[in-house]
């Protein structure tokens, strides 16, 4: 390319990382014609803007109401993780027998990890959630109702949040596109928000589980504060200052 406008080449590298999940500063310099100062500027104004994060040698694209990731997607990013987060999130279920479990990979993930051995009863909006633990036969499983968001897989809209009001919930595994310490945890679509607000309100006890990746992102609607959580899950790749900062808020942090 090696032309075109700054807000252009911006736009450009935005699309990229959102078609990829991630760029680095060398490959789009060669990409765009550029010089790598140049993309390093570029990526400094789309994190101003709230558009990518920045990390060491590239950027990796912020969810925001106009752009979220699918499910399969979510599925092929920092999975080992996830996992190891997840693991650790459904050890804190302690003598929970009522569990609402979120969308999205993380909790999925959670779900796959609590005991088959109790009687458990899982609430959840998801159906990938829903289908896994069925089949297990050993967890029974209310799936919420509603209109099913096809990215996610899950259920949003009034149906759905009605019938979540109507539960008291031991324990809720509650996932995000973002989590920060001045907004709270913040999702894209307002529907969503509407029942993971209400999934909150719902449970004694709240826990966060997430990457490292979902900190210090912000979205559109902010659905609970940090200081509703009664636990925050996730890896060492977030660092101890900042995680400890979280605990002052409030909940416990754990890394693993």
């Amino acid at each position: 390319m090696g032309h075109g406008t700054a807000e252009e080449r911006q736009r450009e590298i935005v699309r990229m990382a959102r078609a990829t999940g991630s760029v680095d500063v060398t490959t789009l310099a060669a990409d765009l014609g550029v010089a790598k100062e140049t993309v390093r500027r570029d990526l400094r104004a789309l994190e101003d803007h709230g558009l990518v994060r920045r990390t060491h040698g590239g950027a990796y694209p912020v969810e925001s109401a106009g752009f979220e990731t699918t499910l399969a997607f979510r599925a092929t990013s920092h999975v080992p993780e996830k996992r190891r987060v997840a693991n650790a999130a459904a050890g804190l279920l302690g003598d929970a027998e009522t569990v609402f479990v979120d969308e999205g990979f993380t909790p999925q993930l959670i779900a796959e990890a609590l005991p088959r051995d109790r009687p458990l009863t899982v609430v959840t909006a998801s159906l990938p959630v829903a289908g896994a633990l069925a089949e297990t036969g050993t967890i029974h499983v209310l799936l919420l109702g509603g209109r099913v968001r096809s990215g996610t897989l899950a259920t949003v809209d009034h149906w759905t949040t009605k019938m979540l009001a109507g539960f008291v919930i031991d324990l809720a595994f509650i996932g995000a596109n973002g989590i920060s310490r001045e907004h709270g945890l913040t999702t894209p679509d307002p529907a969503v928000s509407e029942v993971k607000t209400q999934a909150v309100r719902a449970a004694r006890r709240v826990v966060f589980a997430g990457a490292h990746t979902k900190f210090g992102a912000v979205s559109f609607c902010r659905f609970a504060d940090i200081g509703a959580l009664e636990a925050i899950v996730t890896s060492t790749l977030l660092p101890a200052a900042e995680a400890h900062r979280y605990s002052l808020l409030g909940p416990q942090v754990l890394r693993v």
